[in-house]
């Protein structure tokens, strides 16, 4: 069943921020598509609106309720494909400056099934939703506008939540570890996760416990697979309307642009002049080496 908290509106209250975790597969009348996690902040940090959503018109039916003048919305996934086959150079990027710490993206390309980014893009495109892919057409924004992001490249690039090793593991099971060991080290991971996100110093700042549905995300997890995957979404829906408040406070000088750099193989632009990248929070060693 979908399930949406709906944003009360406010008389000259206008959304900033927006985050999609959206369910990559269109789905279909037989088998709908999987839960995408959704999540409205205020520039303060405040979240005013949280919730779920099933296949891409409910999204979009979503997003549409929240658009402002200057509205920035993050999505975690493929919004411009150009690629025939193989990988995207966004994602390619991706696994070369954020390996050390297991990050790795998976591949997109024309042929892929999960095509549920584009399809997105298309109906915000219909909306009047403009499309970014750098720090100067986003902080000129005179409209909404929409970027791909990946919210592991934010947790292993923002050196204040003190991922310096390792991506956290809140996530996919580990395989090489048995079935019940594996679910609770996930749980720990989940927990540890949502205690650092409320409890770093952020800048921006990110109010978990503003929302009773983020709020909810402080509780004890636990696990039972499908119970941690629809928190999950919600946790990954909060993190980009992160990403997207980190990326207008800090701009270039913390964030990077995968598959845009001047120099470096990149992919064709789509119909529209659109650039196949990805928007990244970044520490110094994980950009591109000057020269």
């Amino acid at each position: 069943m979908q399930h949406v908290v709906r944003a009360e509106v406010l008389d000259g209250w206008v959304t900033a921020y927006l985050g999609v975790d959206l369910a990559w597969g269109l789905g279909s009348a037989r088998k709908p598509a999987n839960e995408t996690g959704l999540v409205a902040t205020a520039a303060d940090g405040t979240i005013t609106d949280a919730g779920w959503a099933r296949g891409v018109d409910a999204v979009t039916d979503w997003i549409a309720q929240h658009l402002g003048p200057r509205t920035l919305i993050a999505v975690d996934a493929s919004l411009v494909v150009t690629n025939p086959t193989g990988i995207r150079e966004a994602e390619r990027q991706v696994g070369q400056r954020y390996g050390r710490w297991k990050v790795a993206a998976n591949p997109t390309n024309q042929a892929s099934a999960a095509s549920a980014g584009t399809a997105l893009l298309e109906r915000l495109t219909a909306l009047g939703v403009g499309y970014v892919s750098d720090t100067a057409s986003m902080r000129d924004r005179t409209g909404p506008v929409a970027f791909e992001c990946y919210p592991y490249t934010t947790l292993v690039g923002v050196e204040e939540l003190g991922y310096d090793v390792e991506r956290p593991r809140y996530k996919r099971l580990d395989l090489a570890l048995p079935a019940p060991v594996a679910r609770q080290r996930r749980a720990v991971a989940f927990d540890d996760l949502v205690h650092r996100l409320r409890t770093t110093p952020l800048d921006p700042p990110l109010h978990l416990d503003s929302h009773p549905l983020t709020a909810g995300l402080t509780e004890p997890s636990v696990l039972h697979g499908p119970t941690h995957k629809h928190r999950e979404d919600l946790l990954d829906g909060a993190l980009c309307a992160w990403t997207a408040a980190f990326w207008d406070r800090h701009g270039d000088g913390r964030v990077q642009v995968l598959g845009g750099d001047p120099g470096l193989p990149s992919d064709p632009l789509d119909e529209a002049g659109r650039s196949p990248a990805i928007i990244a929070p970044a520490r110094p060693s994980q950009r591109r080496p000057a020269g």
